[in-house]
């Protein structure tokens, strides 16, 4: 009984020794931790190396191209007005909405019957004003005759006085024989005055007919003038608009009946803004014809028409601001008038610059250069244009240098890069395929069948590719990892 108190207790005292040496033991740990975290731990610093895009800067020649908006013009439109009042009587089958017409076709015949009996009326008293005329003439050759017969009486009458008088002077006349020569010979003379008296009035006849014989063909002409407005010609090739006439219909003089447009000379009108237009003022200070291309881009439908600025506005209208530019268009099938049109001008060519990424220059015009061990310095890069994504810059002293092509806030001068260049950039690598015999094949086709957790649409893609006589190794292992 002694023995087995003594054991207890030695148990009992062991118990206790061991019980403070693992409390000191623990104590003392917690010091030399707290010892340990007052120490500063000092760790060696690494530099973060960022992988940015770069591109080279190589200056060349190159002609920016301005991009705008603008409107598609009829050069050639022309109003067909009826000339003529009246029935519409006749109506040519291509007179309709888009119809298409040849130069001189007829399209529109108004009733022509009172135009027709004011140009019988005319060229009857044409007619008439002819045989005035005729008969005027006669009348004064009759006149012309009538004189040189009364000259014939005067010449005899005088010569008759004349040997009254002689024989006076010899003694073997008398005074009364005398006076009736000389009374036969006033009377003659007085017929001849008479006759050319009749001659002047011929002649005042003639030119009387001959006035009245103009006038009644400048009525014959104005007649056939407006039997010709009875009938609309379309006076060059193109294609009608606006027709709202029908065959029975009256018309007023100066009526519009439609609009004749001809679709081959078609121009475009865009807006600059005056910067936009200075650069396209010459050395005489004239706009320069530059090239210009009109397209059309509505739900993949692409339509282009190449022309030349030809003309600018005279004036800036009231509230606008720039320039309107005219720009004639060559051959423009598809393209009618009214259409908004995308233009694309051509500039005068710009030397010695680079084009860059919009997104490597920032708003204060500097972009990032790759320089000595690949870390970045900032230089300044001149922007002169800006075509969709890119820009056009003039950068002094940079040819042949990397230029970051995104810049992103992390990025600065200073900041160490691993360059990616054009065309150096990591490939991945092809996956790793796998020939599976059937019974493995089967075990992989049953458990993706049976997988309720799997979408219905990635369960047949992963099904279609277990199919195929090689399958990706990666793929086969995901599965069977998740079988295990």
């Amino acid at each position: 009984m002694r023995f087995l108190r003594r054991s207890l207790v030695g148990l009992f005292l062991l118990a206790v020794t061991v019980g403070l040496m693992a409390l000191a033991g623990n104590t003392v740990w917690r010091a030399l931790e707290a010892k340990w975290a007052e120490t500063p731990q000092s760790r060696p610093a690494r530099e973060r190396v960022f992988a940015a895009n770069v591109v080279p800067i190589a200056p060349e020649t190159i002609r920016p191209v301005l991009k705008t908006f603008g409107e598609v013009r009829a050069r050639r439109t022309l109003e067909l007005r009826a000339a003529s009042g009246g029935e519409i009587v006749w109506l040519s089958e291509n007179f309709e909405e888009g119809g298409a017409v040849e130069a001189g076709e007829l399209l529109v015949r108004i009733d022509p019957a009172e135009a027709q009996s004011a140009l019988d009326t005319a060229r009857a008293d044409l007619t008439e004003a002819e045989a005035d005329l005729r008969d005027a003439e006669r009348a004064l050759t009759l006149a012309a005759d009538e004189i040189v017969a009364a000259k014939d009486q005067v010449r005899l009458r005088a010569n008759a006085l004349e040997r009254q008088n002689d024989l006076l002077d010899r003694g073997v006349g008398s005074t009364a024989a005398v006076e009736t020569a000389e009374l036969a010979l006033s009377s003659a003379n007085q017929a001849l005055l008479s006759r050319r008296q009749a001659q002047a009035t011929a002649e005042a006849r003639i030119d009387q007919a001959r006035t009245t014989l103009d006038r009644r063909q400048i009525a014959l002409t104005e007649s056939e003038r407006r039997l010709a407005n009875t009938e609309i010609h379309a006076e060059f090739a193109g294609a009608q608009e606006g027709v709202h006439v029908v065959e029975g219909g009256l018309v007023n003089a100066g009526e519009t009946l439609a609009s004749l447009i001809d679709p081959t000379a078609l121009e475009v009108a865009f807006r600059l803004s005056t910067p936009q237009y200075a650069r396209f003022i010459g050395d005489k200070g004239r706009l320069v014809g530059a090239d210009v291309t009109a397209s059309i881009d509505v739900l993949g439908v692409n339509l282009d028409a190449a022309g030349k600025i030809s003309r600018e506005s005279a004036a800036v209208g009231a509230g606008q601001t720039g320039r309107l530019i005219f720009a004639q268009l060559d051959a423009a099938p598809g393209f009618r008038p009214g259409d908004f049109v995308t233009v694309k001008i051509t500039e005068p060519p710009l030397n010695g610059v680079a084009r860059l990424p919009a997104t490597a220059v920032d708003a204060s015009g500097t972009v990032l250069v790759v320089g000595d061990e690949d870390r970045l310095e900032l230089a300044s890069a001149e922007v002169l244009r800006r075509e969709g994504d890119d820009v056009i810059v003039r950068a002094r002293g940079l040819a042949g240098r990397d230029v970051v092509a995104e810049r992103t806030p992390l990025l600065g001068a200073g900041i160490l890069i691993r360059p990616i260049r054009p065309g150096n950039a990591d490939i991945p690598a092809e996956p790793e395929m796998l020939s599976l015999d059937p019974e493995r094949r089967a075990r992989l086709v049953a458990f993706v069948e049976g997988n309720q957790f799997m979408p219905d649409e990635a369960k047949a893609r992963v099904l279609t590719q277990l199919k195929e006589d090689r399958v990706p190794a990666q793929m086969v292992e995901r599965i069977e990892s998740r079988m295990n």
